[in-house]
């Protein structure tokens, strides 16, 4: 009897083994789930590139080269990143309809799917700016004051202090950042597209831009107070020149009429 007793299992030992059972499974889990979903991710990308490649080959190919090298019609897209076609594409400028000191913003042709496969070819062929997440661009939070002084700064030169952009030299532009979106808004600075000059984080950090993108939404969203009036700093660079050549050449012509009337010769006459 004492033999057979020694033999039997403790009531709690079924529950030791299930229990180690469970974390010898999780401990299996940990070691081969995120090799699993890192090669899944990997296959992902490589679909999505061969994917934009294709897309490449017959909208881009003809101006950037076959490669992204580069042709005598467009630049070179080797180390631009997935940031610069996001923003390029994303705001209909490319494909472009013809070359030219400044290529306009229209019509996106592409869904943002395709984008981020065209991106994700771009990429692959040299590193660069990468698209932002929307943690990074979502402004909520930021500092608009701080924003304010950030663009005037660094933005108004070209942009105007309210983002209604101007005239620049041999048919260039800063466009109007009315009703751009804050992710844009942070490709732009992370790309410096066409006449633009690039921010990147050295330079100025996550957070500014995020400032940077709150201010210009205070000033040009649809909730922003607009006061009335003719405002000339909303108008853009030119408009002080332009009201100067309408209202000041206009009063020097009438008052030259006017002295031409008066001299002594016309009233001899």
């Amino acid at each position: 009897m004492k033999k057979l007793s020694a033999r039997r299992r403790h009531p709690l030992a079924a529950v030791v083994v299930l229990l180690l059972a469970l974390a010898a499974t999780g401990g299996l889990y940990a070691a081969f789930a995120p090799a699993g979903t890192a090669k899944a991710d990997e296959t992902a990308q490589s679909l999505a590139i061969e994917e934009g490649k294709k897309l490449y080959s017959v909208g881009c190919a003809s101006c950037h080269g076959t490669g992204g090298q580069g042709t005598t019609d467009g630049p070179s897209l080797v180390g631009v990143g997935s940031a610069s076609v996001d923003f390029q594409v994303g705001t209909g400028r490319m494909p472009a309809q013809q070359p030219g000191a400044q290529v306009p913003k229209k019509k996106v042709i592409y869904s943002q799917a395709e984008i981020d496969q065209l991106a994700a070819y771009v990429a692959s062929l040299g590193a660069g700016p990468i698209t932002p997440t929307e943690a990074q661009y979502n402004p909520a939070g930021a500092d608009i004051a701080k924003g304010g002084e950030l663009f005037r700064s660094n933005c108004a030169q070209c942009h105007n202090f309210t983002g209604e952009g101007g005239a620049l030299s041999n048919g260039k532009y800063a466009p109007s950042l009315e009703g751009v979106s804050p992710k844009h808004l942070y490709e732009a600075m992370q790309t410096g597209p066409q006449n633009m000059p690039s921010f990147p984080d050295t330079i100025m950090p996550e957070q500014q831009k995020k400032d940077i993108i709150a201010y210009v939404q205070a000033v040009n969203g649809e909730k922003a107070d607009n006061p009335g009036g003719l405002s000339l700093g909303g108008l853009g660079p030119v408009s002080e020149g332009l009201f100067a050549w309408v209202f000041g050449l206009g009063a020097l012509i009438a008052v030259a009429i006017w002295v031409a009337a008066h001299t002594a010769k016309a009233k001899k006459s």
